[in-house]
């Protein structure tokens, strides 16, 4: 059983992952078979996702989340916030609110993101 503590303390441990680039807490919270709608309207995998932090092409220096609302469903939750987000991708600098709905699944190893979506607003 997933609670919301559970999901809000992973959301935490995600966007500082995503803050530091670190791939270690990346690779531990993504699933294997994650399958993600970026703004751009691409859909990523989690090498996909993996590797833009790899190559330094992403680089997230202010992230500010406000969570809209969360379910739970017995393993699974579903979460909606807005992110403000500075900082630059492939040298080019952003500043930019976006909304991105999340999904995350519980499974032996950990819960887990296995989907979602995020878009500029």
């Amino acid at each position: 059983m997933i609670t919301k503590n559970d999901i809000l303390n992973l959301e935490n441990q995600l966007y500082e992952a995503m803050k530091s680039g670190n791939l270690e807490i990346l690779d531990k919270l993504l699933h294997n078979d994650l399958l993600f709608i970026v703004p751009s309207g691409e859909t990523i995998t989690k090498e996909m996702d993996l590797e833009t932090y790899r190559n330094g092409n992403l680089k997230i220096v202010e992230l500010i989340p406000d969570v809209e609302q969360l379910n739970v469903m017995d393993d699974l939750a579903v979460i909606t916030l807005k992110i403000a987000l500075k900082g630059s991708y492939s040298g080019q600098s952003f500043d930019a609110q976006y909304r991105y709905i999340r999904f995350w699944k519980n499974f032996s190893d950990g819960i887990k993101v296995v989907g979602g979506s995020g878009i500029s607003i």
